[in-house]
């Protein structure tokens, strides 16, 4: 058995408000669930995007929670990759540089393909890259 996608990816973000504003309004995606003080989740595509405070997902739940999820997390800076069309990384670069958000890496991989890399509000290392640089249509 092999799984066929990846339904969910986390990240792990200081702020959640600045979080929530920047992948809401800057990156477009639509909002879908909301806890304060401990996550939002974002839809993009076919998978669900679930950024969390770190602190609030160390803990375990309630012995009487409606939904036991298991503690998990991480600290420090993670990375997520979106798929982007090379025309679409072009308008996504302008886009991001009006916003005044740094690209910190633009380059061509070896076996084709373009890559940009850039940073949320909490540091986290996010790229838009062609499906191409994987093998990926």
């Amino acid at each position: 058995m092999q799984p066929s996608a990846i339904l969910e990816a986390a990240l792990y973000v200081s702020d959640l408000a600045e979080a929530e504003r920047f992948y809401g309004e800057t990156l477009g995606l639509e909002r879908i669930a909301r806890i304060e003080g401990r996550h939002v989740f974002f839809r993009c595509g076919q998978t669900v995007l679930l950024l969390f405070d770190p602190a609030a997902t160390a803990e375990s739940p309630a012995a009487d929670a409606r939904l036991p999820v298991p503690p998990h997390g991480a600290r420090g800076q993670g990375h997520l990759c979106f798929a982007a069309t090379a025309e679409e990384i072009v308008r996504w670069k302008a886009h991001l540089e009006a916003g005044g958000i740094a690209i910190e890496a633009d380059f061509e991989w070896p076996g084709g393909g373009r890559s940009i890399y850039f940073r949320d509000p909490s540091g986290n290392s996010l790229e838009f890259a062609e499906p191409r640089i994987w093998g990926l249509t």
